[in-house]
C-alpha cells in the first residue's frame, strides 16, 4: 500500500481552480452567476477549503468578483478588460517568440505544424474546444522553448479572460484566429527569422484586441 498516499492539499486546490476556471471560460457558469463554495465543493467531491482557495485565485485573475459577506460571482465580459489582457498576453508571446525561435528544433516545428492542422480542422468542424486546445499547443512550443517562466505564468494567468470572448464569438458563428497566420508564423520559425515571427505574433494578438471591439 505504499503507493497510496494522502493527496497534497495544493493538488486539491489546483483541481478546484482548474475545474471552476474551465467552467467559467466555457460559459457553463455564465457571467453574473453567483457561485457558492458549498455547492461547487459538493459537485467536485471536495471540501469547501480548496474551493475557497480557488475562488481567491480566480478573483485575483479577474474571472470572479467578490463582496465580503455578500456574494461571489462571475465577472461580466468587459471589452476593455479583454483588450488589456490581449495586449499583455500578446506582449509576452512576442517576447517568448523572439527568444524561442533560435532554440527551436525540427521536432518543435513538427509539433507546431501538427497543432495547426488540428486547429484548422477544428475550426472547419465548429469544434471550439479542439480549436483552442490546438492553438494552445502551437503557441506553447515557443513558450517552452523560451524558458521564460515569468512570461509563461503571465500568459497562463490572463489567457482565460480572452478565451471567454473567443468562445462566445465562435459560438455566434465567427472564427477564432487564423490558420493562415499560424502558417506564416511557422514558416518564419522554420526559416530562423525571429523578427518575422514576432511580427506575425503581433498580428495574431492585434486581431484579438480588435475582437474585443
Amino acid at each position: 500500500m505504499e503507493a497510496i498516499r494522502p493527496v497534497p492539499r495544493t493538488l486539491l486546490r489546483d483541481r478546484a481552480y482548474t475545474a471552476i476556471r474551465d467552467a467559467i471560460v466555457a460559459g457553463e457558469i455564465e457571467p453574473g452567476a453567483v457561485v457558492r463554495d458549498a455547492e461547487l465543493a459538493e459537485r467536485l467531491g471536495l471540501s469547501r477549503a480548496p474551493v475557497r482557495e480557488a475562488f481567491s485565485r480566480l478573483v485575483d485573475e479577474g474571472l470572479l468578483e467578490s463582496k465580503p459577506q455578500s456574494y461571489t460571482r462571475v465577472t461580466p465580459l468587459v471589452a476593455a478588460d479583454v483588450r488589456d489582457a490581449a495586449a499583455v498576453v500578446g506582449a509576452m508571446h512576442e517576447l517568448v517568440t523572439r527568444v524561442g525561435v533560435p532554440r527551436l528544433a525540427g521536432a518543435d516545428l513538427a509539433v507546431m505544424r501538427a497543432a495547426n492542422e488540428r486547429f484548422a480542422a477544428a475550426v472547419r468542424a465548429g469544434d471550439v474546444d479542439a480549436a483552442l486546445r490546438a492553438d494552445d499547443d502551437l503557441h506553447e512550443v515557443l513558450v517552452r522553448a523560451s524558458g521564460n517562466r515569468a512570461a509563461a505564468a503571465t500568459i497562463a494567468r490572463y489567457t482565460p479572460l480572452i478565451r471567454r470572448l473567443e468562445r462566445r464569438r465562435f459560438g455566434e458563428g465567427g472564427s477564432c484566429r487564423s490558420a493562415g497566420l499560424h502558417e506564416r508564423l511557422i514558416d518564419a520559425c522554420a526559416a530562423g527569422d525571429a523578427a518575422g515571427a514576432v511580427r506575425v505574433t503581433a498580428d495574431i494578438w492585434r486581431s484579438l484586441e480588435e475582437l474585443a471591439d
